[in-house]
């Protein structure tokens, strides 16, 4: 059982919670396709997982492009015949009040976050209904609630909670799951360029008071990809250190 020989494609897999999932996927017996629009990060990552005994290839691919979504998919079939797991993890943020927020920055942050998990569920269902085997995971965010200031991320996020529930009620039925991850304050790079004051102060509002790690994110998405976790469907995990209950 597990997910030993089982292929997962991560987007945004070129660092931070990305990688990390790649390489707990990779420990586990899958064979990991890391994707990123930057081709060196993703290079890095899977020669990393190489190196430690897995298996990993680098595919660079804008996944708010149709074309490129699918040509990953398909290089992806080429390379390991099957794609049964998909993380939909890569994103953007460009915080600012609404009065302030250029449209080009909502329209990255919303094409990122929520079309391109979109195109990645659409390009990888059909394989996973006719081998009436799938697990995709989508990467939220606590956000998803509402966060001033982020009124593009909160959108986009509570989105995929909705994109979520549909495809888990559309593809039960053929043994596919779709669950969702949501992530609160985890040290990663795009927790990092926050202002030191505003991450005490995200820390101090949630009831466990430290950063969350990557490998908590990572663990989470390892239980929803298990081929035993078939019973778990349309479910949010909070890995926020309790501040969704606050």
């Amino acid at each position: 059982m597990g997910i030993v020989q089982k292929t997962a494609i991560i987007t945004g897999a070129g660092n931070g919670i990305g990688a990390g999932i790649a390489v707990k996927l990779a420990q586990n017996g899958a064979n990991v396709v890391v994707n990123d629009r930057n081709e060196a990060d993703a290079l890095k990552v899977a020669s990393d997982i190489n190196a430690a005994g897995g298996k990993a290839l680098a595919i660079k691919a804008d996944i708010m492009r149709w074309d490129e979504v699918k040509g990953m998919v398909d290089e992806t079939l080429r390379s390991f015949g099957t794609v049964d797991l998909l993380v939909n993890n890569a994103g953007a943020l460009r915080d600012n009040s609404i009065l302030k927020m250029p449209e080009k920055d909502f329209d990255l942050v919303v094409g990122t976050c929520l079309k391109g998990s979109w195109l990645c569920c659409k390009a990888v269902l059909g394989y996973m209904r006719a081998q009436q085997f799938g697990r995709i995971v989508n990467i939220s965010s606590r956000a998803w609630l509402g966060n001033p200031g982020q009124s593009s991320y909160s959108a986009a996020k509570a989105g995929i909670v909705g994109l979520t529930y549909a495809l888990a009620l559309e593809f039960a039925r053929h043994g596919v799951t779709v669950n969702i991850v949501a992530p609160g304050f985890i040290e990663a790079p795009m927790a990092r360029r926050l202002p030191p004051e505003t991450q005490e102060k995200v820390i101090n509002a949630q009831p466990i008071k430290r950063p969350g790690r990557v490998q908590d994110i990572a663990n989470a998405v390892l239980y929803f990809c298990d081929e035993e976790t078939s019973y778990v469907t349309g479910q949010i995990l909070y890995v926020d250190g309790g501040r969704h209950v606050v």
